[in-house]
């Protein structure tokens, strides 16, 4: 088990930017994945970017070269750098932390959400 915490979600205006913080209760490098989902009102969760253990990241087409994710498995915490932000990235944002084989979710964890809004 891990307790996932979200911070610095918030107000911004269109072209800004925000830094969210993911931090666990544990150490997140037994984790094979962490990652950013975020689910707009009426709409499906979808992920926004991971970083696996070794470091490689995948981002959603919407977000590739505007954000960034990041982990510091010495503190435990993930970060996601959103740069110039749109209304469209309007979601609550939520962090996860999965479990793997090669073949299989073994287990997935999710914080309670931060809700980021980007005013036009």
């Amino acid at each position: 088990q891990v307790q996932l915490v979200e911070s610095g979600g918030g107000l911004v205006q269109a072209g800004g930017s925000l830094r969210l913080s993911c931090a666990a209760s544990g150490s997140i490098s037994r984790f094979n994945t962490m990652a950013w989902y975020r689910q707009a009102p009426g709409k499906q969760r979808e992920l926004v970017a991971s970083i696996t253990n070794g470091g490689s990241t995948n981002y959603a087409v919407s977000v590739k070269g505007r954000f960034t994710i990041s982990r510091d498995n010495a503190k435990n915490v993930v970060y996601l750098q959103m740069n110039s932000l749109d209304p469209e990235d309007t979601a609550v944002y939520y962090c996860n932390a999965r479990l793997s084989t090669i073949s299989r979710i073994l287990a997935d964890f999710w914080g309670q959400g931060t809700q980021v809004t980007v005013s036009s």
